[in-house]
C-alpha cells in the first residue's frame, strides 16, 4: 500500500513538473509581463523595450485636419503564448480601449500585428504586416485608400524606443511614400 502512494505521489509531481514547464514564459509573480521564448524565432525580442507599462498621451487628427486635444492611456505590453508572441492593450481615458496580437512568422520574415477596439468591432481583425530596420524602427502597413480615393497604406511607426519609453506614429502614405500625412500621435513614458 505504502508503495502505490509513493509512487502515485512520484507521479503526480513529474506530471505537475511537466505541465509547469510548458508555461515557462508567461507572466509570473517575477516576470509580470512574461518572458521571450529562446525558442521562439529572435525577432520575438524587437518589441523587448515596450514590454510593461507606460504612461501615454495620445493626440490624433478632428476631421477639420486639426489636431484633438490629448488622450491620457495605458499601454501595456507582455508576452502570450508561452513566449511566442507579443499583446498590447490600450486603456484611455475617453473609453475608447484597443489592443493587439503581434506574431512573427519565420516563413515570411514578418510580423503579422491583429489589431482590435472597443470603438470599431470587427467579425475579422485587421492586419498589418512589417518589420523592425536596421535603425531600430520597427515598421508595419495596411492596405488603405485615401478619402479621395487614391491606393496607399497607413503605416504605423514605433521609434525613439528606450528604457525610459517610446514614441508611435499612424501615417497614411501613398504607394511611393513620397506622400505623408500624419493622423494619429503618441508619446509613452514608462511607468
Amino acid at each position: 500500500m505504502n508503495s502505490r502512494i509513493i509512487t502515485l505521489f512520484i507521479f503526480s509531481s513529474f506530471v505537475l513538473n511537466i505541465a509547469n514547464a510548458q508555461y515557462d514564459y508567461e507572466a509570473s509573480k517575477d516576470y509580470p509581463f512574461g518572458k521571450a521564448n529562446p525558442e521562439a524565432p529572435e525577432q520575438v525580442k524587437d518589441f523587448q523595450p515596450l514590454i510593461g507599462e507606460c504612461n501615454c498621451s495620445s493626440v490624433s487628427r478632428k476631421q477639420d485636419g486639426s489636431w484633438a486635444e490629448p488622450v491620457d492611456m495605458i499601454w501595456r505590453w507582455k508576452y502570450i503564448m508561452n513566449g511566442f508572441a507579443v499583446q498590447d492593450e490600450t486603456l484611455k481615458a475617453d473609453g475608447k480601449h484597443s489592443g493587439s496580437i503581434r506574431q512573427f512568422i519565420a516563413d515570411s520574415s514578418k510580423w503579422y500585428v491583429h489589431y482590435y477596439s472597443s470603438i470599431s468591432k470587427s467579425t475579422t481583425l485587421p492586419t498589418w504586416e512589417g518589420n523592425k530596420t536596421e535603425d531600430g524602427k520597427i515598421i508595419l502597413y495596411r492596405d488603405q485608400k485615401a478619402p479621395n480615393g487614391m491606393e496607399g497604406y497607413y503605416r504605423i511607426t514605433f521609434y525613439d524606443m528606450s528604457k525610459s519609453g517610446y514614441k508611435w506614429i499612424g501615417d497614411w502614405v501613398d504607394k511611393t511614400e513620397q506622400i505623408v500625412y500624419p493622423t494619429w500621435k503618441i508619446d509613452c513614458k514608462r511607468r
